[in-house]
């Protein structure tokens, strides 16, 4: 049975605030799907086959004519005039309705058409009227700011967050004083402050926004259960040279301009009347990821994230992917052409919610945000009532999602020699004169979903062995848009290429009074169970938790005799916080599938044939867009600095400057919130040390399952991860790594993958210079003459495009957070 520590990013807890769509219409494919998940061989996994059927011809079906382009004269976006500007609507009788009503009113239109919409869609003004008339209740607005603060002792890099390494506060974030801010809102909610509930719901969730910890969140309801908000137009960053500053464009506009088209695109001057570089700096800080260059990306249309569907953050957040959703971004956009032109779209939201029947606010709040009879249930319950032990937490909408995605190949992306059937993993081969010996491993993403494990390890299996009895002798691994998912995948596809190498990956927990309790009490029980995976799923999903001290190993690798010795807790010179001792995985551990989602480690048990290098360090490259995140963290880390690999990191901001490659949460486990308070029963449950009532008595008498009431998703960053070596203390997730080398994205290499990869391919192996910055390959390519873009592959399938694109207008499918908050 699969235990949830097994994840390492808070993506996976995230997603619960996106409702389980559709993916896109990606059109069809020839590639080989591997489909099932079959016993560890070397030969060729089992997969099947998808024949193309796909039009040569794009469909616009939003448009009544394909569009034209933001060329001297003309546009490609059809103005709609905004038809929500003001805070009064009408019925079909023409008399005024509150602003609820109306999305009632809409919703069920929508409902009852001939062909009804998946996600019911109103204007983002008539949405936002609508939550904003939601009335604040000063009561429980209190009541659940108390319910949240147990549940913060267990996020790890809390004091790092207010005061961070200098150089992390110059170049990554500044500090933030997340408790100074808690107690704020706090105060504000006793006084009655907010003029509704909504304002409440904003200020609270931007307090855990500000941090930058894709791990460590809380999507209050009032903010993420209701709508989503979008806008109708993707856009991208590019360098239209591949050496002068990027430009933002429309990403129809470049598409079509490398595709056909005989025109030049006309970059966007300005947003919404205001500078456009200025304007999408301020917009990139509303996501989750750390680095200001990996925001800046996240912002756009990127072939990693589409290739994802909707466990991705779909066109970006400038569209209402990942946490663009959550914000309002006005009735409408408008956007400025160095042409001098211009052109407005109304902006919309998604109803995630049946309307029925509400027809103002404060039904609004009865029906969606009042507790049900009997909730919240507080761990004291569990002091006067027998219950079964507690069961693993479920592995969210993400891990849902994940099984719902996409199952032919993506957007820009060639025929791959193999593919896991969700695009969480794929393999290739480069053509071409100078390419004919490297091979390309894609890897957005290190699964979710228990469905997806064995395969998406066979994969990387079956694609290394390829390359090698092909006679291919470089590597390009890509691990754009990975937002990280299960641990010991990255672990794996380590011990896969450096089956040598014992995997340093260094944790600890902060040390607190409940952690405390758990661990004594988990670890008193466990001594009594021998570790087998024979046992009852209740016992393995105890016994092989991180509360027992058995399951990892110390810092030299030897096991840990005690809990006590486990915990510490340790004091470390850049924290004021005490910590558990350094532990480490236990690669050879027998509860290693629990962990795992069912895989065994590449070199042990069944897997212990795997003790080839297949590629030499130097004929390895990590290419990067920022979007790394959490297990991917693990992954390169290991990679790096063990491994010796170099990065390579994609586009960033319109500057000449060294950009970080990893730029989301280097913390190495995520706790949903209700695998802590479904660990913080368990003594309750046990009585092995103490009875109910003294459990009563301590810090674990005040958890209760509120938050999970009033939120879509809610988690800490549990586990710091530390690098070898290091006595400063200080987590990863506050050192600053730049890449070994800084290539800017342009036109062709936004439209087809295959143009990235050579762009890579150039710079680290063939002895050409994409670099605007840093330098990389034997000899410092750097110092030579920039190298000749690369343009666009001939056979390149466009339909894939304009079917995703399309999805924005017409189903606003490009939802979801990946795995981290997301």
């Amino acid at each position: 049975m699969r235990n949830s520590v097994l994840f390492a990013s808070g993506l996976a807890a995230l997603a619960n605030a996106v409702p389980n769509q559709s993916p896109p219409s990606y059109g069809s494919s020839s590639a080989p799907v591997y489909s099932q998940p079959p016993s560890y061989s070397s030969q060729s996994p089992q997969y099947s086959s998808h024949k193309s059927s796909s039009s040569s011809k794009p469909v616009y079906s939003s448009y009544s004519s394909p569009p034209t382009y933001h060329s001297s004269t003309k546009s490609i976006l059809k103005p709609h005039n905004s038809t929500s500007s003001s805070a009064s609507y009408h019925s079909s009788t023409g008399k005024p309705v509150a602003a609820c009503a109306s999305v009632s009113q809409l919703v069920s239109a929508q409902s009852a058409a001939a062909t009804p919409v998946a996600v019911p869609t109103v204007p983002a003004k008539l949405a936002y009227d609508c939550i904003t008339s939601v009335p604040f209740k000063s009561d429980a607005a209190v009541e659940l700011l108390d319910s949240i603060r147990p549940y913060l002792n267990w996020q790890s890099s809390i004091t790092y967050i207010k005061n961070p390494p200098a150089e992390y506060a110059a170049k990554v974030q500044a500090p933030f004083d997340f408790y100074a801010e808690f107690e704020r809102i706090y105060e504000k909610s006793k006084a009655n402050g907010y003029s509704n509930e909504h304002d409440f719901g904003m200020d609270l969730y931007y307090n855990f926004q500000k941090t930058h910890d894709g791990h460590f969140a809380f999507l209050p309801d009032s903010v993420t259960s209701v709508f989503n908000f979008a806008r109708r137009t993707a856009l991208v960053s590019v360098s239209m040279d591949g050496t002068s500053l990027p430009q933002v464009f429309v990403y129809a506009d470049i598409l079509a301009s490398q595709t056909g088209a005989k025109f030049t695109p006309s970059h966007i001057t300005k947003i919404n009347g205001q500078d456009a570089i200025e304007y999408l700096t301020s917009w990139s800080t509303i996501g989750s990821l750390q680095d200001p260059d990996a925001l800046w990306n996240n912002m756009f249309y990127l072939l990693g994230q589409v290739s994802l569907g909707p466990t991705g953050t779909g066109q970006g957040t400038f569209t209402g992917g990942g946490r663009g959703r959550e914000v309002y971004p006005g009735p409408d956009t408008t956007l400025t052409f160095a042409n001098g032109t211009s052109v407005t779209t109304e902006n919309y939201a998604k109803v995630l919610r049946p309307f029925t029947g509400v027809t103002n606010g404060e039904e609004l709040y009865e029906m969606f945000f009042a507790l049900p009879t009997g909730e919240p249930e507080e761990a004291e319950y569990y002091a006067t009532h027998t219950v079964a032990p507690a069961p693993t937490p479920a592995t969210s909408t993400a891990a849902a999602n994940a099984a719902a995605a996409t199952t032919i190949p993506a957007p820009g992306y060639p025929s791959p020699i193999i593919r896991e059937m969700s695009n969480l993993n794929s393999g290739y081969f480069l053509e071409g004169a100078g390419y004919d010996d490297i091979a390309v491993l894609s890897v957005p993403s290190f699964v979710s979903s228990d469905d997806d494990e064995i395969p998406f390890q066979e994969v990387n299996t079956y694609l290394i062995d390829q390359a090698v009895k092909s006679g291919k002798k470089k590597l390009i691994i890509d691990v754009s848009a990975n937002g990280g998912g299960t641990i010991l995948q990255g672990y794996d596809l380590f011990k896969q290429l450096f089956p040598h190498i014992l995997p340093y990956g260094a944790d600890r927990l902060r040390a607190h009074e409940a952690l405390n309790l758990i661990g004594k009490e988990v670890s008193f029980y466990s001594e009594k169970i021998a570790r087998s995976l024979n046992d009852t799923d209740d016992q393995q999903n105890i016994i092989s938790s991180v509360f027992n001290y058995q399951t990892d190993v110390d810092l030299n690798y030897h096991n840990f005799h005690s809990w006590a010795e486990k915990y510490g807790p340790q004091s470390v010179p850049s924290s004021t916080d005490k910590f558990t001792n350094i532990f480490r995985w236990n690669m050879s551990d027998v509860l290693t599938p629990d962990n795992s989602g069912g895989i065994y480690i590449s070199g042990y048990g069944p897997r212990s044939n795997i003790t080839h290098q297949p590629f030499k360090a130097e004929n390895i490259i990590i290419v990067y867009d920022g979007y790394c995140a959490s297990t991917c963290t693990i992954f390169s880390e290991l990679m790096r600095q063990q491994g010796g690999v170099k990065t390579i990191a994609l586009g960033g901001r319109p500057t000449k400057d060294i950009i970080q490659a990893v730029g989301g949460i280097k913390g190495t486990n995520d706790f949903p919130w209700d695998y802590i308070f479904n660990n913080v029963i368990l003594p309750f449950q046990l009585e092995g040390l103490h009875d109910k009532a003294y459990y009563n008595n301590t810090v674990l008498g005040q958890y209760s399952t509120l938050p999970f009431d009033r939120s879509t998703a809610s988690v800490v960053n549990a586990r710091d991860g530390l690098r070898q070596g290091d006595k400063s203390g200080i987590p990863l997730q506050f050192i600053y790594e730049p890449a070994d080398c800084r290539i800017y994205y342009t036109p062709a290499m936004a439209v087809d993958q295959t143009a990235t990869w050579k762009t890579v391919a150039d710079s680290a192996f063939n002895g050409k210079n994409h670099c605007i910055a840093g330098s990389i390959g034997p000899n410092h390519y750097r110092k030579r003459a920039p190298a000749t873009m690369h343009t666009v592959s001939e056979n390149l399938d466009t339909s894939a495009h304009y079917a995703t694109l399309d999805s924005v207008f017409v189903q606003g499918k490009q939802a979801g957070n990946g795995f981290m908050i997301l």
